[in-house]
């Protein structure tokens, strides 16, 4: 069976475009192929920093003859008295078929015209001269670029393009700006190590070929080649490398033979803050920083640099990488030193000419309103005037290294080297730690803070950012969210969980709204509220849903459905939230929830006929006993009197079990109000008994909305 090679050959392309590229293809590639009816063994998707390739093995010679069914005009407009009108005769012509072929068939919608027709299969060869462009310029990215006069868009300029069925040339053309490109066997390899072309004789001997001319395709096998190099280079200098994962897969795409090349910078600069030696050497330089040991993290003069270059010159490239390197340490040296000679408190009157948002003000004027909403998250917490104390001078100082030297060159050392000034300016180790810590997590795994005060003070920033920037109308549409809207609101529910913090996120956010309403008055208060509510009520709920261990439905039961009532109870309590969403997995696993569900769930459906009050839990107000006409109704009653001591125990220990096992024992009366001897009819034609009924049931839905709202839960 066919194989196919095609191989786009460019400029350079940035790395992150290799890598999203290859995932593109992996998943285009297969799909348009099958909904061309084309099958393969095998689709092989490579990439370097001057080429994407997809390598398809098993291709048939051409599509399967297949019949499809077409549906024409409804037959009421197809024929009139039995006889075929205009639209008959225009579907029939148009499939090129006689009337005596069309049938009419019932559907869902009426009565219409069908047609079968036999689709001969096209040649594999004829449908991939279609899909090439469609492969090539359906990729996305950042930043595309037009060239020359044609109207074309690509990551980098296309230079040559290799299209091979097994080993004939696939003829396609394709603009590349003002020109056309042709295909052709003809591939370029390493720029150094191989500058002469080569001619890849068939499809499958591309992998061989380009390796013959120094390029390794396979990303994969570049990305292993490349950590083994730099572990060998690591071993040889006693040492060890820290391989980010992220660096990794960037040097992949950067390189397409690489070479792992030892460099040394002077031991002066290892007298600077770890930190800025590392993000020198990951972030600007792409170089892997080499320890003495995994464990003690204390850095080595040295480095490793992945080359794209001869390797016999490797001596040539570590003095060039290290006179750059040095370069930026040199730099990282000067403003630590300068940075370091005035107290980090003095750095804050700058803040006042650094703008947070065009229309919210300075930075300052966001400092001054994490200062206060600390205040208001410390005193929530009833914590100790120590603690306050601290909140209250990290919050001041949190955003004071932005204006340092240091950080306006590096800007993701915000936060490291405030807690470095910090500690240098005298300042306490818990104030020092917090102005790191405030901004955690950063990313995706990334830690959260441990230190109450790191945690407070991250809260009030990430509160301030969002009030104020849903108070401007800027709320996140669809993937857009240039403010980090969620991953904000994210960090606030993830930190009060991880902390086991008793936070009443509601009371805050109406506080916080109205301080800004006031200093805001344009702001539209009756809408930013509800709008921060539904927002965090989003995070809560995708959180918990992301959380496997825990069913989707169960989180619907502790959020509700468009349930006010659910949606501040959340608000103000967002460990019971967790903590009920936990517990109601723990009893439909040990199958405590499959007792109870059929009586609270047929309670609850029959409950929403009356107008019982949700929050009522006391039977002596809403229920009258002289109504009864049953002992089963009076059994139901005792019962619920029984159970409002066990609900109130639940509500204020936070402890459902003592709830369940009281709506356990409550069942059989229940059963037997429904269904026993001494059943009962619940919509009684006398409206008192009725209601009588009906609040006894709303009583009992009622208790078991203390834990969940019943009506989402799927029985299992």
């Amino acid at each position: 069976m066919p194989s196919f090679l095609l191989e786009v050959g460019t400029e350079e392309l940035p790395a992150s475009f290799v890598g999203s590229a290859i995932q593109q293809w992996q998943s285009l590639i297969p799909k348009s192929l099958s909904e061309q009816y084309l099958t393969s063994e095998a689709i092989n998707v490579y990439g370097t920093p001057r080429r994407l390739a997809v390598l398809i093995e098993g291709l048939p010679a051409q599509q399967p003859d297949r019949v499809e069914e077409i549906k024409g005009p409804p037959a009421s407009a197809a024929f009139k008295d039995g006889q075929p009108t205009k639209a008959a005769e225009g579907f029939a012509r148009k499939q090129g078929v006689a009337l005596s072929a069309l049938e009419v068939r019932p559907t869902d919608k009426g009565d219409f015209v069908f047609v079968k027709q036999s689709i001969p299969g096209r040649a594999t060869a004829d449908i991939l001269k279609e899909l090439i462009p469609q492969w090539i310029f359906k990729l996305e990215g950042k930043r595309f670029m037009r060239w020359g006069d044609g109207d074309v868009k690509f990551s980098r300029p296309i230079v040559w393009l290799v299209t091979l069925l097994d080993d004939a040339v696939l003829p396609v053309e394709i603009e590349n700006g003002s020109e056309i490109i042709k295909s052709d066997r003809i591939s370029h390899t390493h720029r150094v190590l191989h500058p002469e072309p080569v001619t890849i004789k068939s499809a499958t001997d591309y992998v061989s070929t380009l390796r013959s001319g120094f390029v390794e395709v396979d990303a994969e096998l570049r990305k292993v080649r490349i950590k083994e190099q730099v572990e060998a280079v690591a071993k040889i200098q006693s040492g060890y490398a820290e391989i980010y994962p992220d660096l990794l897969a960037e040097v992949t795409n950067l390189v397409e033979w690489p070479t792992a090349v030892m460099g040394k910078f002077d031991d002066d600069f290892l007298s600077l803050p770890p930190e800025v030696t590392t993000t020198v050497m990951v972030t600007h330089q792409r170089y892997f920083p080499l320890f003495k040991t995994a464990e003690a993290k204390e850095l080595l003069p040295n480095f490793i640099t992945i080359s794209n270059g001869d390797p016999a010159k490797s001596d040539l490239i570590a003095a060039g990488n290290g006179r750059v390197v040095r370069a930026r340490l040199a730099d990282g040296q000067y403003f630590y030193k300068s940075d370091l000679a005035k107290p980090l408190e003095s750095y804050v009157p700058q803040l006042e000419k650094v703008t947070f948002q065009d229309e919210l003000g300075t930075m300052q004027a966001k400092v001054d309103r994490i200062v206060k909403i600390a205040g208001k998250i410390a005193e929530q917490l009833q914590l100790n005037a120590e603690n306050s104390k601290n909140i209250q001078r990290a919050a001041f100082l949190c955003k004071a290294d932005l204006v340092t030297q240091m950080v306006g060159e590096f800007p993701e050392l915000q936060g490291v080297m405030g807690q470095k000034y910090a500690a240098a300016s005298g300042e306490t180790e818990a104030v020092a730690t917090a102005i790191f810590e405030h901004y955690l997590p950063r990313g995706a795994g990334d830690k959260l803070p441990e230190t109450i005060t790191g945690q407070v003070v991250g809260l009030a920033d990430r509160l301030d950012t969002l009030v104020s920037i849903f108070g401007l109308g800027m709320l996140p549409t669809g993937s857009a969210d240039p403010f980090a809207l969620r991953r904000a609101a994210n960090a606030v529910v993830n930190i009060t969980w991880t902390a086991e913090l008793p936070l009443n996120l509601q009371e805050l956010l109406e506080q916080i709204v109205a301080d800004f309403v006031a200093a805001y008055p344009k702001t539209k208060s009756g809408e930013l509220l509800p709008q921060l509510q539904e927002f965090f009520l989003q995070r809560i709920r995708t959180l918990l849903q992301d959380d496997r261990t825990i069913d989707y439905d169960l989180v619907n039961a502790v959020l509700g459905e468009n349930d006010p009532e659910y949606t501040e109870r959340a608000l103000k309590d967002l460990l019971d939230v967790r903590n009920r969403a936990i517990f109601l997995q723990e009893i439909r696993n040990n199958g405590k929830l499959l007792e109870i569900y059929e009586t609270v769930n047929r309670s609850t459906r029959l409950a929403a006929q009356g107008d019982l009050d949700k929050q009522q839990l006391e039977p002596t107000e809403v229920v009258r006993s002289n109504l009864f006409e049953k002992a089963s109704e009076q059994a139901f009653y005792d019962a619920i009197v029984q159970l409002v001591p066990q609900t109130k125990a639940s509500q204020e220990q936070r402890n459902y079990q003592q709830l369940v096992d009281a709506l356990s024992e409550i069942t059989p009366k229940v059963s037997t109000f429904f269904d026993g001897p001494e059943s009962v009819l619940v919509m009684d034609e006398n409206l008192e008994v009725r209601r009588n009924r009906l609040n006894l049931l709303g009583l009992l839905r009622n208790h078991a909305r203390v834990l969940a709202d019943f009506g989402p839960i799927v029985k299992s």
